[in-house]
């Protein structure tokens, strides 16, 4: 069954204008703790790596943090997923 994420960073994009490190953040903390959900650490590391990428040093730190909870293929489909948003967007 297909699943339409009202809080995806597609929804964040304006016009050109890309989704800031602040709200690819802020869907990190939303995925790690469950709170349009269940709570989803690669979809969370996910978006901490994106918004480290942008510069958010808070990211980086959550992402090294959740990822001592997560397995290594957990931490690799939340990296293939990161590349795959990155090159859509």
């Amino acid at each position: 069954m297909a699943r339409f994420e009202i809080y995806s960073a597609d929804m964040a994009i304006m016009g050109e204008q890309p989704a800031s490190a602040d709200i690819l953040f802020q869907m990190g903390l939303d995925s790690a703790c469950g709170r349009h959900g269940t709570t989803d650490l690669v979809t969370a590391h996910k978006w901490f790596n994106i918004a480290a990428l942008k510069g958010s040093t808070d990211a980086a730190r959550y992402r090294k943090e959740i990822s001592c909870e997560m397995t290594s293929s957990e931490i690799a489909e939340a990296q293939r997923s990161a590349r795959e948003w990155l090159s859509m967007h």
